[in-house]
């Protein structure tokens, strides 16, 4: 299932199982944690998608690399 988050004017869209949605609201309250966190206000900005896998949200980059993330 695909959602897209919207976070700081930037849409990314969040790829994740049908049955763990709660795991996207995870993510949206994690986001809101970081919003004084201005080194990842930048890095937000290079996000091309998101994996959702289990309560780790895999940010990926438009060079390819990859951020894990802990949801929990």
């Amino acid at each position: 299932m695909v959602k897209i988050i919207t976070y700081k004017s930037q849409s990314v869209p969040v790829f994740c199982a049908a049955e763990k949605s709660h795991n996207y609201q995870r993510l949206n309250n994690k986001l809101n944690e970081l919003e004084f966190d201005f080194a990842f206000r930048k890095k937000w900005k290079s996000i091309k998608s998101v994996e959702m896998v289990r309560n780790v949200a895999i940010l990926q980059y438009n060079d390819g690399t990859k951020l894990y993330l802990e949801v929990s």
